[in-house]
Parts: C-alpha cells; sequence; structure tokens
C-alpha cells in the first residue's frame, strides 16, 4: 500500500470513530418513558405508545385551538359586531348605526363615554366599490379592513385634515378605478368596518354633522339612495367576543367569507384538525368540541394575561407611576421580523378598532390611551367595594380634551349602575383643587362634595380605566406630564 493510501483509509478511519462518537453523544437513546408537563409519555421499541400517540394528538391540538383564539380575536370581534349590529339592530350593509350614549355603547368593547360613535360593517361583496363620504368638521375615525388593520383614517387625521372628503374603497379582487375627486383605497378584506367619532362639543353641531354621512355604491353616485342611521334604542346587543363554542362559530363563519392571508396559513392548518376550514361547514365531532370549549377558556385567560399584566417592553408611560400604554403595536400589525402576535393581543382583548390617528406621533392630532389596571401600591386589583382617587394635574397635556373611563373586567364595556356614570372628563363641569389639579374618585358610593368627580362601581367585580387625551401636545410625547397612579382612600 502506498503511503498516501495508508493516511487516507487513516484520516477516514479516524473521522468515522469521531462522529459515531460524537454523534453519540450529542444524540442519546430515547428512554421508555418520561414524565412530563402533560403526563406520562411511554415509547414502545422507539415508537409512542398507542396512549400516547392518543394523548399527545389531544394536547397537539389543543395547544393549536389555544393559540388560534388568540390568533382570532381581532377577526371575531369585527365579525360578532357586524352580525350583532345586523340580527338585534336590523343594520344592512349600507346601514349607519348610532351610538350615542350609555346603554347604546353597552355592547362595545373599551367605548369612550364623551362622543358619539357612528358605525358601519359593509360587505363589498354586496356592495362593489363603496364610497365613503365624510362631512367637513371635527371628527376622527377611519375605515378598517377586518383583520381591524387601517385602510384609512378619516377626518382630523386622515388625509382629509376635517376638510371632509370623499373615499373609494375598492374591494380586493375589483378593478383598479381611477376616479377624480375621490380619495381611493383597496381593501383586503371582503368585509369592511367604517366607523368614525363626532368631536364636536355642541350636541346639536354634533347631530346635524352626523346626519351628512353617506354610505353608497360607486355604481349609484350619480343618484346615491339615503344613509339610514337607526340606533340601539335599548335594544341588547354584543360586539364581545363570544365564549365556548360560539366562538369558533363564528370564526368558522367569517372565514368562509373572507380571503386567507399569507400570513395566516399556519393558523388555517393548525384548524383543520379541529373541524374548521374553509370552503366546508363547521360540524366538530365530540372530541374536538370538547378541545375548543376549554380552549376558548384557557386561551381567553392567556389573551387576559397579555393585557392585564403586561410584559411587553417599554409598556410604561412613566416609571413613577403605574399608567401604561394601551396601544403597543403598529396599526398594520407587523415588526420588522415579525407579525406582532402578542401585542396585538394585548390591545384587541379588552378593546376594538385601531387607526393611525390613534397612535399619532404628531402633536395636537388624533388621541393618546393610557391604562391601569392594578393599585401601584401592592399590585391588588381594583376592587367595585372599595374606594379610590385619581389625582390629574393641571394643564393636561390634551388640545381638545381628557377622560377617565372605568370598565368592568368580565365585559370589558361600562360598569353597570344605576347611575349610568362611566366616565368623567375635562368637557364637564368638575370640581379644581385650588392648583387647578382634579380628584376623580371611583368607588361605590360618592364622596361628599365631590359628586360631580365621582364614577361609581359595583362590589365584588372587578375593574379597569382608561385615561384618554383628544389631540395629545407635546407634553404627552416626551412624557413630561406625570399622571399619578390611582391611591386607595380610606
Amino acid at each position: 500500500m502506498k503511503t498516501q493510501d495508508v493516511v487516507t483509509t487513516a484520516l477516514i478511519t479516524s473521522f468515522i470513530v469521531f462522529t459515531t462518537t460524537a454523534w453519540g453523544q450529542a444524540t442519546p437513546t430515547l428512554q421508555e418513558s418520561r414524565d412530563t408537563r402533560i403526563g406520562k409519555i411511554e415509547l414502545e421499541k422507539g415508537f409512542p405508545s398507542k396512549d400516547s400517540v392518543t394523548k399527545l394528538y389531544d394536547e397537539l391540538d389543543f395547544q393549536r385551538a389555544c393559540q388560534a383564539y388568540i390568533w382570532a380575536l381581532p377577526i371575531v370581534g369585527f365579525a360578532e359586531w357586524q352580525a350583532s349590529a345586523a340580527e338585534r339592530l336590523g343594520a344592512r350593509s349600507l346601514d349607519y348605526v348610532l351610538y350615542n350614549n350609555f346603554r347604546d355603547k353597552l355592547g362595545v368593547m373599551t367605548p369612550n363615554g364623551s362622543t358619539p360613535y357612528i358605525i358601519s360593517f359593509p360587505n363589498l361583496a354586496e356592495t362593489g366599490p363603496l364610497v365613503v363620504e365624510v362631512p367637513a368638521g371635527p371628527s376622527g375615525g377611519g375605515v378598517l379592513d377586518f383583520w381591524q388593520r387601517p385602510i384609512t383614517d378619516t377626518g382630523f387625521a386622515g388625509p382629509d385634515k376635517g376638510e371632509g372628503a370623499k373615499y373609494l374603497i375598492l374591494p380586493p379582487d375589483s378593478p383598479d378605478i381611477q376616479a377624480e375627486g375621490y380619495r381611493v383605497f383597496r381593501s383586503p378584506t371582503v368585509n369592511i368596518f367604517v366607523g368614525t367619532r363626532a368631536l364636536d362639543p355642541d350636541p346639536a353641531k354634533a347631530a346635524a354633522w352626523i346626519k351628512q354621512l353617506r354610505l353608497y355604491p360607486y355604481a349609484k353616485r350619480d343618484n346615491p339612495p339615503a344613509t339610514r342611521i337607526p340606533s340601539p334604542e335599548g335594544r341588547e346587543w354584543s360586539q364581545v367576543p363570544p365564549r365556548g363554542i360560539a366562538y369558533w362559530e363564528r370564526l368558522a363563519d367569517i372565514i368562509n367569507r373572507e380571503p386567507v392571508i399569507e400570513r395566516d396559513r399556519f393558523f388555517m392548518a393548525m384548524l383543520a384538525p379541529l373541524g374548521i376550514e374553509k370552503g366546508k361547514p363547521f360540524k366538530p365531532d365530540a372530541r374536538q368540541r370538547k378541545l375548543l370549549e376549554e380552549a376558548t377558556f384557557v386561551g381567553e385567560s392567556m389573551a387576559m394575561a397579555i393585557s392585564f399584566d403586561k410584559r411587553i417592553e417599554g409598556s410604561r408611560y412613566r416609571p413613577d407611576s403605574n399608567w401604561q400604554y394601551v396601544i403597543m403595536f403598529d396599526p398594520s400589525q407587523e415588526a420588522e421580523f415579525y407579525s406582532q402576535f402578542d401585542e396585538r393581543t394585548d390591545y384587541f382583548y379588552e378593546a376594538v378598532t385601531t387607526t393611525m390617528g390613534m397612535v399619532s406621533r404628531t402633536p395636537g392630532v388624533g388621541q393618546a390611551y393610557l391604562g391601569s389596571y392594578e393599585l401601584a401600591a401592592d399590585g391588588s386589583r381594583f376592587d367595585g367595594a372599595k374606594n379610590y382617587r385619581l389625582r390629574v394635574p393641571p394643564n393636561a397635556p390634551a388640545k381638545q380634551f381628557w377622560s377617565v373611563t372605568l370598565y368592568d373586567v368580565d365585559t370589558r364595556s361600562f360598569i353597570v349602575t344605576k347611575d349610568s356614570i362611566p366616565d368623567r372628563s375635562s368637557r364637564m363641569d368638575l370640581r379644581k383643587n385650588a392648583d387647578g389639579s382634579v380628584d376623580i374618585y371611583m368607588g361605590p358610593t360618592a364622596p361628599k362634595g365631590f359628586e360631580s368627580n365621582w364614577i361609581p362601581t359595583v362590589p365584588g367585580r372587578g375593574w379597569f380605566t382608561l385615561f384618554r387625551l383628544y389631540a395629545p401636545t407635546e407634553a404627552y410625547f416626551d412624557k413630561s406630564w406625570p399622571l399619578p397612579s390611582i391611591e386607595l382612600v380610606r
């Protein structure tokens, strides 16, 4: 044998020995069984036992259902609102609904108590290209797709800047339209949200502005039909995502009415073994139903943890109080390297709708939202049986006004009391302290002399609160204006 051949053989032998030893150490032999967080997993000749296979598939599908619950929150929230408005309020595809008072807004998650809402849920498959006519005047609104992503803002934060405009919204697959005098946008979803808030502090002027809103098919632009604007008028309705199997029924329905977005194809794959598949009826068997019903509870509990115990970096407004930013994501729901899954869950569990104006970084434009979910002193939750105080410092950084609103934890809507007082705002006649600050009281009974500053709560029920700034100014953005934590008062 030649010297070169001897060396080559030795090198090959050494490599085989080395790799066998290295790989042997890196890949230990599977054990016959192992105790895990889902119980004992048993192996037979290296294969999972039949009992373990059943357990693993159940856990696999349950975990997928929990994550699918969280993933679906935005679209289920809108689909539930659309269905409830149609079934309970008789709203059609080209109707707005005016939510103008405490009772009207009870079905909305974290509504404000200060301004009228005017909301529609057009189905572009029925309407075709749609004209959204917004009159000039103080307003803040937008057109959103059914994943609650802005297509365009309207009003002060929109391209019309409060001067009014005709917005033309194209369905996903319709031809392009070049229309002079229209601001043209395309929706990635078939169903859309069209909504606005009338911001004029004069109720009569706000009502007159609302009457000028128009919604009609572009094909009928030369002779547009009148736009109906009904109100709930005491009828009960709810936008809050349902619980139990009803959540999945709503999801299965809207999935069949919408295109699948590229980012969601893996979630669609996860749903298929659970009986939810585009193009097929939702008929879960007993196993699927049991897993889905449990997953709504666990999934909602996960979403609640994400929302009410935020672990998202940078969520605190200032280090000297426990007020936190309510919106911690880009309204597109996209970051540089990932879609903002937990960030959007944080918001859409407790609230509904986003526009660019709601995350505006331009002083004097849009809105700002801060939330408080527990007592800073000891981390205890706000208790409807106890009394609290928030001292709002003078010179609040809001060009228009500020408000404090309380919400029931279970419904994420207004706390229901005989007084029907969900909020206090700088638009109201509040009692001020000598330095210009305002004390807002929350509790089951009104403090003597501060009845006008009091928001009632219900013993036995938890609550949280949002602080809103309308047209926030520089002192909010640079955090130079402090907002103290809520305090327990004896």
